[in-house]
């Protein structure tokens, strides 16, 4: 079997420098908030191009406490209206609603699975007060537009990079678009540690000074709390995990982008959309780190138990759109055409920066010889 992503082989190349780094926080005696926090806040923020990084629990976490933050600033309130995609995993919404704050979901572009700006602007009513855009599935959303549209309506800009690291538009990366961005550090992910993570990048010093004590208990100074924080920090291990695999993640960028440029290149089946047409121009392709290599098929099912006795395995991003689930019975009734046919269709083949040639010729044979008949 193809695996989707193989981690352990992923993490063996590294492996001296990632024992190395776990043996140098082991002998130090100081496992939060230490040196190897500090050196990954300042490594991540200067490849993002940010002046500022903060490391939190989890990616969630870096949404939620961002949105946390401008309510302490006053630049968000209770009731207030936060555009997010209706496509996007369902972390997204969580953030905004556990602030009290009212997602109002978009449509996004078939083509990029990103938020439309036509889109955005048909949604703005005197309560938006902020867009979180998400990068789904490695590609960055059309920030210039969006950029754009956020400045001329006095609308905070909030990047959802958890899929998205390094991916940039005219030299400009995921996480220094907007306000501020929040990254995940999920296994799975391009720049993955060994267990939870996430951090935030910004270039506002205030933000960046309010989420710091937010993540700490609401404090900055031992025993005294300006806020009713929570605990979310990024620990000394996992930080020193993340600076050695920070070192190799344009490597893996590259491997990725390989794959799939190959993936275009050669898939060629009727009932297979791809992401991207092979024609597509550099500068598009560019933005694209390939976290996810997402085709779709009107007979998505059936070509997924086709891959499988190929060999080849796959994963569903995501099978059920955030307001059909259980969690959010106030948007079930909601309609979103767009979203629904996305995630009735999506599947997402293998790609990983240590598939082989052989690996990847597999799956292109599996897609190119499946077929449907109604019979």
């Amino acid at each position: 079997m193809i695996s989707f992503l193989d981690l352990k082989s992923v993490n063996s190349e590294m492996s001296g420098e990632l024992l190395a780094a776990c043996k140098r926080v082991i002998d130090s005696g100081w496992y939060i908030a230490g040196n190897e926090l500090q050196d990954f806040e300042s490594a991540f923020a200067e490849y993002c191009g940010t002046k500022y990084c903060v490391g939190v629990a989890n990616g969630l976490d870096a949404l939620i406490l961002t949105l946390r933050a401008w309510k302490e600033l006053g630049k968000l309130k209770e009731g207030d209206e936060v555009l997010v995609p209706a496509n996007t995993y369902i972390a997204s919404i969580l953030a905004i609603t556990e602030n009290r704050l009212v997602p109002v979901l978009v449509e996004p572009n078939p083509q990029t699975f990103n938020l439309c700006p036509e889109h955005i602007l048909k949604s703005i009513t005197p309560k938006t007060k902020a867009i979180i855009a998400v990068h789904l599935y490695g590609q960055l959303a059309d920030m210039p537009a969006i950029l754009t549209i956020a400045q001329e309506h006095n609308l905070l800009l909030l990047e959802d990079s958890a899929q998205a690291h390094g991916a940039s538009i005219q030299g400009r990366k995921a996480g220094n678009w907007g306000n501020a961005s929040g990254f995940s550090f999920y296994p799975g992910k391009n720049l993955g540690a060994l267990g939870d993570g996430g951090a935030i990048t910004s270039n506002d010093a205030e933000l960046v000074d309010t989420l710091r004590a937010l993540r700490n208990y609401g404090s900055h100074e031992r025993y005294k709390n300006l806020y009713q924080g929570v605990n979310s920090r990024l620990d000394e291990i996992q930080a020193a995990m993340l600076g050695v695999k920070l070192r190799y993640l344009d490597q893996h960028t590259q491997q990725r982008k390989a794959i799939a440029n190959t993936y275009l290149k050669n898939i060629k089946n009727p009932h297979i959309e791809l992401p991207l047409s092979a024609s597509v121009d550099a500068e598009v392709f560019d933005s694209h780190v390939w976290h996810l290599f997402v085709i779709r098929s009107n007979k998505r099912d059936e070509l997924q138990q086709h891959l499988t006795a190929y060999g080849v395995q796959t994963l569903i991003h995501y099978p059920i759109p955030p307001h059909k689930q259980s969690a959010y019975p106030q948007l079930n009734e909601k309609s979103f055409p767009v979203s629904e046919l996305i995630h009735q269709q999506v599947l997402s083949l293998p790609i990983g920066p240590t598939m082989t040639m052989a690996d990847v010729n597999a799956v292109i044979k599996a897609c190119n010889s499946f077929s449907f008949s109604d019979r």
